[in-house]
């Protein structure tokens, strides 16, 4: 049974190892860096999360629960998704501070930036339809493309 999702979108105008492992990149410099690349580009865009919670399968095995145990392994599931314009977002410590007061508890956020055209912000459904692909994404394991980030900011590499 699929946990519900909860997708947040404002509307305003203007598998792999689903633990991951964290690298040492710091974390507000890839959330810093995730606004900066976004703020230069030429079209308005809209930033597009996913948090994902790691749980282990109903039909896991033994070796698949130990390893689960201890910190590694899993499947994502898909917990919440927001959308965001870059003058809503701040900090990452204030995106994980707002998905907390909203969402389950989630493990790893996904990340992508989805462009507007012709000076405007890409269309309400524009955004559903990714955030949809995204969320499908995290469910399939089909999340390359994406910054991933774990709840302190670090990036998360899966394999």
């Amino acid at each position: 049974m699929r946990r519900p999702l909860i997708c947040i979108n404002n509307k305003s105008e203007g598998s792999g190892d689903a633990r991951g492992m964290p690298s040492s990149s710091s974390s507000s410099s890839l959330f810093d860096q995730l606004l900066q690349a976004a703020a230069a580009q030429p079209e308005p865009q809209r930033l597009l999360f996913v948090f994902a919670e790691a749980e282990l399968p109903g039909d896991a095995d033994a070796a698949q629960r130990a390893r689960f145990e201890a910190g590694q392994g899993g499947a994502l599931t898909p917990v919440a998704c927001v959308e965001k314009s870059l003058p809503e977002l701040s900090t990452f410590a204030a995106l994980v501070a707002e998905s907390r007061r909203v969402s389950l508890p989630w493990r790893v956020v996904f990340a992508a930036g989805l462009s507007g055209a012709n000076g405007l912000p890409p269309s309400p459904e524009r955004i559903d339809s990714a955030l949809e692909a995204m969320v499908e994404g995290v469910r399939s394991g089909a999340f390359g493309g994406y910054l991933a980030l774990d709840a302190e900011g670090r990036a998360v590499r899966f394999g």
